[in-house]
């Protein structure tokens, strides 16, 4: 195998690199503290081809592979996790899904302008009472003579819900054929029926706003069905899988600066006359840190690679995503325990990247229904 980057790629990983040390990283306190959305350094993102890294140049994107994604995305999460799900959710399940299935006038409407940063993406699947079980939602779109559909209900968990323009949106618009009921739409929040609910308080990516959205007779036009009716079900587990590629390389981000500040806390700080990281204890968590990372890492460029290739990579993302989140759960978890105290100060980031790491566990699909996907892959059993 080829373990090289290409100078595109590289190019792409120093421009994120150079915005999450400069612009993101700086000012992450601020806005975990504040909970309050980070529209200027989002719009510099957009600026600089990072909100639509896979979406071609003629659709407003910087026109690059998966592997530059994940390249780019690991070096904004280290700088700050809820930079990287507003990122995430734009390339990986917006983006991606009306790319794959969407038809040339709505990938100009609505692509562009989400790829070039000007307006912010969400991704509509979960509700209240349906989370993993995405097919026992309650969300209802009845066609009408003209083609068009109206819709009603409530979605939950909503990433950028609070300050998106457009949304992807699923609901069920056959019930008795379930899974196969389902269908996408392409949402303008600009239009009548749609309401957003109160932002979500959460534990971390608190800078990433999330709320419950609700349709009120919301009329879609036959135009905004994204692909085929019934086929809502499919476009969102395809939209998952590259999804969890960005998940998986968020969770290496976010393990990764955790790591490094611990590698250089534990040659500075002192205990019994010697740097704690001559002591055997220490020694051996960070060599476990580093094996989890490198193995999280060199997993999701597999995934990445083989969706470059355009073959089927579901369970390589289902096994990226599981390793990296669980990774970056048990890096962060042993960073904190290392600082002792100050791990747990918010006057370091340990204690942010220790609750930010705990979602790449659960959104996107749970680390138990990773580990569904992945069986079910290997033994073809249902």
């Amino acid at each position: 195998m080829d373990f090289g980057f290409t100078e595109e790629q590289l190019m792409l990983q120093d421009v994120a690199r150079r915005i999450a040390q400069e612009k993101i990283a700086p000012s992450a306190e601020h806005f975990d503290r504040l909970g309050e959305f980070p529209v200027d350094n989002m719009r510099m993102l957009g600026e600089n081809g990072l909100m639509g890294i896979e979406v071609p140049e003629e659709y407003g994107g910087a026109g690059m592979d998966p592997i530059a994604y994940v390249l780019a995305m690991i070096e904004i999460a280290a700088g700050d996790a809820a930079h990287s799900t507003i990122m995430s959710v734009n390339n990986s399940l917006f983006c991606n899904g009306i790319l794959l299935n969407g038809t040339e006038a709505q990938k100009q409407k609505y692509v562009r302008a989400i790829a070039e940063g000007r307006e912010i993406g969400a991704f509509a699947l979960t509700e209240p009472q349906s989370g993993s079980d995405a097919t026992a939602m309650r969300c209802r779109a009845v066609k009408q003579a003209d083609g068009s559909y109206v819709v009603n209900g409530k979605k939950s968990w909503i990433t950028s819900g609070p300050v998106c323009k457009y949304i992807v949106l699923f609901a069920m618009s056959t019930p008795e054929l379930g899974a196969r009921g389902i269908t996408a739409f392409l949402i303008d929040t600009a239009n009548p029926g749609f309401h957003r609910g109160k932002t979500e308080p959460k534990l971390g990516i608190r800078a990433s706003a999330t709320c419950e959205i609700e349709f009120q007779d919301y009329v879609v036009a036959a135009e905004d069905v994204l692909g085929a009716e019934g086929q809502g079900f499919k476009i969102a587990m395809g939209v998952l899988d590259a999804g969890r590629i960005g998940i998986a390389s968020q969770a290496i981000g976010i393990a990764r600066a955790a790591y490094e500040a611990t590698l250089e806390y534990v040659k500075e700080r002192k205990a019994f006359g010697a740097a704690i990281g001559t002591f055997q204890m220490t020694q051996a968590k960070i060599a476990d840190m580093k094996c989890k990372l490198d193995a999280a890492l060199l997993l999701t460029l597999r995934a990445a690679w083989v969706k470059g290739q355009g073959q089927r990579f579901s369970n390589e993302a289902a096994i990226a995503k599981l390793t990296a989140s669980e990774a970056a759960m048990w890096i962060t978890h042993q960073a904190v325990q290392i600082h002792g105290g100050m791990g747990y100060s918010k006057e370091m980031p340990l204690e942010r990247y220790f609750r930010d790491a705990k979602i790449t566990e659960i959104y996107e699909g749970t680390s138990e229904i990773q580990r569904l996907v992945i069986a079910r892959n290997e033994t073809g059993l249902r």
